[in-house]
């Protein structure tokens, strides 16, 4: 078991999806941030079923860094109440496991 994870989170725009990914790097929260526009969520909101286009966020960082990329992504977000659900990267190859290591710089 590594301490690196993968969080993901959407938003309504491709825009504001690159806008909060950068801001994660920038900081150092993220070593890397994917975003995949053209995701279609459906979910229950306030009582109605809501279908919407929304970009998806594939953020890269470690278990003890989560609750300052919360913060941060709860921040920068346009959303009431925005996905940020984390997933233990359980194995990963040696050199991808270090970089990342390298490019979340000395927080914890």
């Amino acid at each position: 078991m590594t301490d690196k994870i993968v969080v993901l989170s959407t938003c309504s725009t491709a825009e504001e999806a690159a806008r909060i990914g950068r801001q994660l790097v920038e900081k150092r929260l993220a070593a890397c941030v994917n975003v995949v526009p053209g995701a279609r969520s459906i979910y229950r909101w306030k009582d109605e079923i809501e279908d919407a286009p929304e970009s998806l966020l594939i953020i890269k960082s470690r278990r003890g860094l989560f609750d300052a990329l919360r913060a941060e992504i709860e921040k920068l977000h346009s959303y009431e109440v925005p996905e940020v659900a984390a997933v233990a990267i359980v194995e990963g190859s040696p050199g991808y496991l270090t970089w990342l290591g390298k490019e979340l710089g000395a927080h914890e």
